[in-house]
């Protein structure tokens, strides 16, 4: 039986194929492919934003879910934990300052509802990192939560490459009781390469 992740996972790669850039294979001495840094300059920032909202779309969409959008905060949110997240060096949840992400949306002034945040620390592009997410099952709920309707999406990259990218989800206040609880329950979660384990959901 096909993983339930199976046809998102076939939603990003045909969103890759079509919109994703083309990067010339080098081959070392050898013959053998080696590997090219996935370099971010600022203006790709517009077209890096765009493909990894229209692919979760792509994927809500199959799913029956509505689409989201991007909002300001939760990508300042957002900006803020990958910078951080280099320089503790770990892919997680908590900033330097011991803030969670429900502190750090709050400081930015977000007034919607958070939702979710997932990070990553890769050497892999956008859509890679999409396609890890969704392969599993913690952070995949988090990206196809049919609740969400905003987005933040941001990263951080050092000079040898690497990335750290950070992902959060929000609703906006509706003035409900129900959407007053959901900030309690938000759920974490985390994808780094060749992991092992998953982060323990929670925040302070």
């Amino acid at each position: 039986m096909p993983s339930p992740a199976y046809p998102a996972l076939v939603a990003v790669a045909a969103v890759a194929a079509c919109t994703a850039p083309g990067t010339p294979m080098r081959l070392g001495p050898d013959g053998r492919p080696v590997p090219v840094i996935y370099r971010i300059t600022d203006r790709d920032v517009p077209q890096i934003q765009a493909r990894m909202r229209d692919a979760i779309n792509t994927v809500r969409q199959q799913r029956g879910m509505g689409p989201v959008e991007f909002n300001l905060d939760l990508t300042s949110a957002a900006a803020t934990q990958a910078r951080d997240m280099s320089v503790q060096g770990r892919p997680w949840h908590f900033g330097s300052d011991g803030s969670s992400p429900i502190d750090r949306v709050r400081r930015v002034g977000y007034t919607g509802h958070f939702l979710g945040e997932t990070v990553s620390e890769s050497y892999e592009t956008e859509l890679e990192t999409l396609t890890a997410w969704l392969s599993q099952d913690d952070t995949r709920t988090i990206i196809l939560d049919p609740r969400a309707t905003e987005l933040g999406f941001a990263w951080y990259q050092e000079q040898n490459g690497k990335l750290w990218w950070c992902l959060t989800t929000g609703m906006p206040n509706n003035g409900t009781r129900t959407a007053q609880q959901i900030e309690v329950q938000a759920p974490l979660a985390d994808t780094r390469p060749n992991r092992t384990d998953t982060m323990p959901s929670g925040h302070n």
